[in-house]
């Protein structure tokens, strides 16, 4: 007949033929298609453990102590410090690729250490030159630090001589089980119990607290590490709370905190590398695009794997949907886009850093932005691959499962958070005073 196909020596006909490329699993398939080098990371040695405990980690809402100590004390938990102070100075690109590596495996892991290497950024820039020999002996013991200061986090210093006693509760603590020391913002108290502010200046709009900033050892007496964290993903991440009984801290230990306008103030004040002129929350943006970036290659790896087994309800293949290959082919692109978007706003940053240039607003806000709109074209790519699952993957739950839930904690992390980024810069596009946060 005009037009037919012709037939193969083993009968098949050409248009159905098997290629070479389809005896490739899906996690070759994908991974030719987006590659995920792991040569070359310092965290490598590691993988095949990180993924053999992720379940029993996602189950008992505990990462292996076994995994947990092998990292501790490693060059990994150094990447984000520079020489001067005993790290490896590593590049927001490479760390960002580290991280992926550990998402793909286990996001709670990847969760808690890109925590870590965020916080400390931000501790490095936040306590100063002052500071460095103290810096320098948690980078040179490979130490874990986390900072529980997130939202509905109250905690108030009141002075006794040289002295601040501490009494209340950081919360959003990541890694806080796991960690050597943890950083606490306060608020200091007059004889009155209440917090002491500062006059306002001359033109500001009203007075400001007198917060002040320490980081102390997870032994201290006083301190006591609450697991609430209870959330549908991220299950081992221990994300707690941390409270403070009549903690005492010297106040010579204690800088002024300025969270709220920290950007800013770092283009000016004293800063141990220039490296800490970049604003931790931008740096988080771009290593949360890189976890979702390896977490999304994963399932969608798994999803293609498991697709050919599958039979729709009349028998047919599901691979044979034209929906199905529609939705894996977009979200393959849009994984593609989100990781080349993700590691160009990487190379900026490293190309200002080398440079010495110092950030301005917009550079700070573009990073931002871009990694936001990375992570929601992931979003939409998990959104297709669970279209794709259909009812069976609620049936029967397993790897994609934990991958979806632990997928839904990143796009609404309020420092990646679409409304709040584009909120921002608008105002910044439209001349308007930015938000304190």
């Amino acid at each position: 007949m005009a037009g037919a196909p012709e037939a193969d020596e083993s009968g098949q006909t050409a248009s159905h033929a098997v290629s070479e490329d389809t005896l490739l699993s899906g996690l070759e398939l994908v991974e030719h298609f987006a590659p995920a080098p792991t040569e070359g990371l310092r965290i490598a040695p590691f993988l095949d453990a990180i993924e053999a405990q992720a379940e029993t980690a996602d189950r008992t809402r505990s990462v292996s102590s076994e995994v947990v100590e092998a990292i501790r004390g490693t060059d990994f938990m150094r990447m984000s410090a520079s020489r001067n102070i005993g790290g490896v100075e590593e590049t927001m690109l490479h760390m960002g690729r580290e991280l992926e590596a550990v998402a793909a495996r286990c996001p709670s892991l990847a969760w808690c250490l890109w925590n870590h290497l965020c916080v400390f950024h931000l501790f490095v820039g936040s306590v100063g030159p002052e500071q460095q020999d103290f810096l320098t002996h948690i980078v040179t013991n490979g130490q874990w630090v986390s900072f529980p200061g997130g939202a509905r986090s109250s905690v108030y210093g009141r002075v006794e001589g040289d002295q601040a006693i501490l009494n209340g509760t950081g919360r959003w603590g990541t890694g806080a089980r796991y960690a050597d020391y943890c950083g606490v913002a306060f608020a200091i108290t007059g004889d009155d119990g209440k917090p002491v502010r500062h006059p306002a200046p001359h033109g500001a709009a009203k007075s400001s607290l007198d917060i002040r900033f320490t980081i102390l050892p997870t032994t201290t007496e006083g301190m006591k590490i609450d697991p609430s964290w209870d959330g549908a993903g991220l299950r081992a991440s221990a994300t707690d709370d941390v409270h403070y009984t009549d903690v005492p801290v010297n106040l010579s230990d204690c800088v002024a905190w300025f969270g709220a306008n920290r950007a800013e103030s770092l283009r000016t004040v004293p800063v141990v590398h220039h490296r800490y002129r970049e604003d931790w929350v931008g740096i988080s943006d771009l290593w949360l695009s890189f976890m979702a970036v390896g977490l999304v290659r994963r399932a969608l790896a798994e999803a293609a794997d498991a697709a050919g087994g599958r039979r729709v309800i009349i028998g047919g293949k599901m691979v044979d949907r034209p929906t199905v290959q529609v939705n894996f082919g977009r979200a393959a692109s849009l994984l593609a886009a989100a990781a080349a978007a993700t590691e160009a706003a990487c190379n900026e940053v490293d190309r200002r850093i080398a440079a010495g240039v110092v950030p301005d607003e917009a550079d700070y806000l573009r990073q931002m932005a871009v990694t936001t709109m990375a992570v929601e074209q992931l979003d939409e790519a998990m959104s297709l691959l669970h279209r794709t699952q259909g009812g069976t993957a609620l049936r029967e739950g397993g790897a994609f499962d934990r991958r979806y839930r632990d997928f839904r904690a990143m796009p609404v992390h309020i420092n990646v958070h679409q409304d709040r980024v584009t909120h921002q810069l608008g105002r910044h596009l439209l001349g308007l005073e930015l938000n304190p946060f």
